[in-house]
C-alpha cells in the first residue's frame, strides 16, 4: 500500500498540544500534524496511516456524512455557475429552468442534512473556550457561536420551504442566517490574520538570527526594510516600496510554508462573497457567487480527505 507523506509535527505560535495547551509541539490523538513551519515541505516522510490515504480509510465513518454534505454544496454552486453561463450564452429557457430547479433541490437537501449542525457548533464553541491564547479563543468561540445561530436559522428556513411551517417569513430568516454566516467568516479571517502575523514575526526573528550567526549583521533586514533605516539618505518613497516588497515576500514565504493556513484563507475569502451578495452589501452576481462557492467547497472536501491540511484547532 502506498502512503502519502506528511510533515513532521513541528510547533508554531498558536499550535495546540495533546492536552489543549498552546505553543507546544505535540500532536493530537489522531497522530496528524498540527501545523507546518517554513521549509517543512522538504522534510516530508511517509508513515503508516498518514496523509490522504490514511484519511480516506479513517473517514469512512462519521466523516462520510460531512463529505456528502460538501459534495452536495459543490453541486449546488456548480449548478449556479452553470445556470449563469447558460443564461449568458442564450440557452433555452426550459434548460435554465431545469438547472434552477436542480439547484433548489440541492439547497433544500443540504438544509435537511444540516439539521443537527447547531449542536455540533455549540460543542465546538465549548471546547474553544478553554484555549489559552486570548485572541484565538475569542475568534474561534465567536465564530462557532455564529455558526450555531446560522444553522438554527437554516433549520427554520428548511421547515418553511418543506411545508412544515408555511407561515415562516423566508426572506427575513434568510437575511438573518446570512448575517450570522458573515460574522462567522469575519471571525475566521481575523483568526487567519492573527496566525499570519505570529508566523511572520517568527520568520522575521529567525531570519535576523541567521544573519547575525553568519557574521554579516542585520542591515535593516525584514524588520526595517533594508539598509540604512528610515532616516538614512536616499530614503522616502523607494525605501517604503522596498519595505512593502519585503513584507509581501515574507507573507508569501509564510503562506507557502503553511498550506493549512493558506487553504483556510482562500476558503474563507471565497465564502465571504456569498453573504455579501445575498445581503446586498456587495453585488457580485450569480456567476461569481457560484464560482466562489464551488472553489471553497472543493477546498473543504480536500481538507476533509487530507486532515493534515486542516487548520488546527
Amino acid at each position: 500500500m502506498m502512503f502519502v507523506p506528511r510533515a513532521e509535527p513541528l510547533g508554531r505560535p498558536g499550535g495546540v498540544t495533546r492536552g489543549g495547551k498552546w505553543g507546544g509541539s505535540e500532536v493530537v490523538e489522531s497522530g496528524l500534524p498540527l501545523s507546518w513551519t517554513p521549509g517543512s515541505a522538504s522534510a516530508l516522510r511517509a508513515r503508516p496511516g498518514s496523509g490522504c490515504v490514511g484519511a480516506a480509510r479513517i473517514g469512512m465513518g462519521g466523516g462520510r456524512a460531512e463529505k456528502d454534505l460538501l459534495e452536495a454544496r459543490a453541486a449546488q454552486y456548480a449548478c449556479s455557475l452553470l445556470g449563469h453561463a447558460l443564461q449568458k450564452h442564450g440557452a433555452s429557457s426550459e434548460l435554465q429552468k431545469q438547472i434552477r430547479q436542480l439547484e433548489g433541490h440541492l439547497s433544500l437537501g443540504r438544509k435537511l442534512l444540516r439539521l443537527g449542525n447547531s449542536a455540533d457548533a455549540l460543542e465546538s464553541a465549548k471546547r474553544a473556550v478553554h484555549l489559552s491564547d486570548v485572541v484565538l479563543r475569542f475568534c474561534i468561540t465567536v465564530s462557532h457561536l455564529n455558526r450555531a445561530l446560522y444553522f438554527a436559522c437554516d433549520n427554520v428556513l428548511w421547515a418553511g420551504k418543506s411545508g412544515l411551517a408555511p407561515r415562516v417569513d423566508q426572506e427575513k430568516w434568510a437575511q438573518r442566517s446570512f448575517r450570522y454566516y458573515l460574522f462567522s467568516l469575519i471571525m475566521n479571517l481575523s483568526r487567519d490574520a492573527y496566525e499570519i502575523r505570529l508566523l511572520m514575526e517568527q520568520e522575521s526573528s529567525a531570519c535576523s538570527r541567521r544573519l547575525k550567526g553568519s557574521g554579516g549583521g542585520v542591515p535593516g533586514g525584514i524588520e526595517t526594510g533594508g539598509p540604512g533605516g528610515p532616516g538614512a539618505p536616499g530614503g522616502g518613497l523607494p525605501q517604503v516600496a522596498l519595505k512593502l516588497r519585503l513584507r509581501v515576500l515574507l507573507l508569501a514565504r509564510v503562506l507557502r510554508g503553511h498550506p493549512p493556513l493558506l487553504l483556510d484563507v482562500v476558503r474563507n475569502a471565497c465564502d465571504l462573497f456569498i453573504p455579501l451578495d445575498k445581503l446586498g452589501l456587495w453585488r457580485c452576481g450569480p456567476g461569481i457567487v457560484g464560482l466562489c462557492g464551488l472553489v471553497s467547497s472543493i477546498l473543504s472536501i480536500l481538507t476533509l480527505i487530507c486532515p493534515w491540511l486542516q487548520l488546527k484547532p
